[in-house]
């Protein structure tokens, strides 16, 4: 009796969990879909094998989209496209000026600022413990 309640405690267990995922996988469908249905011309957008582009055109009955990429326009099933990904600002080193307003706003009034790439760091000797020096000789003598 016991062994047949842990059954069904474990079948219920199951189904619930099963349940549980298909509702999340149901809603997460949902957002993509409605994500998809509001695309505009000129929307970024990326595509499942990673071609990244601006759209051009969407036929929403025929589940098609035209997207530019680099001048290159290609047609693609809506099912396709997926959200364009976040690309950083890319600033080349030779446009960063010495005085950054970003690091002066983050560092606190009350420290003072970390020395900068071209600021020389000024370096204090490591002094190492000396160790007491004993001859071979002696070392012989204490272990007789």
């Amino acid at each position: 009796m016991g062994s047949d309640s842990i059954m069904v405690l474990i079948i219920v267990v199951m189904c619930i969990f099963m349940w549980w995922s298909m509702r999340k996988q149901r809603k997460s469908q949902k957002t993509q879909e409605d994500w998809r249905k509001s695309l505009h011309p000129g929307d970024p957008v990326a595509t499942v094998s990673g071609l990244l582009g601006t759209v051009e055109s969407v036929d929403v009955d025929h589940d098609q989209i035209v997207i530019n990429s680099e001048g290159s326009l290609s047609r693609w099933r809506i099912q396709a496209i997926v959200k364009a990904p976040i690309v950083p600002a890319y600033v080349d080193d030779n446009g960063v000026s010495e005085a950054d307003p970003v690091q002066e706003e983050a560092a606190p009034a009350t420290e003072p600022a970390a020395p900068t790439v071209n600021e020389p760091v000024e370096e204090k000797p490591v002094e190492a413990p000396i160790a007491e020096e004993t001859s071979v000789e002696e070392s012989a003598h204490d272990n007789d």
